[in-house]
């Protein structure tokens, strides 16, 4: 089960509504994005942490990366 405020839920049946879908669906895709969104934060703060380590800037990332593509 789950519970929200009545102003949200009356939000997301609106939405709903709008775009011809069920709550349910609204809501588990909402779920889906949420859980990708936090999987990326992560990617994103790791890759931060080793550019740290390596002493990168995040300003020379994409030549480095364009660099590493050439010489391939």
């Amino acid at each position: 089960s789950l519970s929200l405020p009545p102003d949200l839920l009356r939000e997301a049946e609106r939405v709903a509504k709008k775009e011809g879908r069920t709550k349910s669906e609204l809501f588990r895709e909402a779920l889906r994005r949420y859980i990708q969104e936090q999987r990326w934060a992560g990617l994103r703060g790791y890759g931060a942490q080793r550019a740290r380590k390596l002493g990168i800037k995040e300003s020379d990332a994409e030549g480095i990366i364009e660099a590493y593509r050439k010489g391939r």
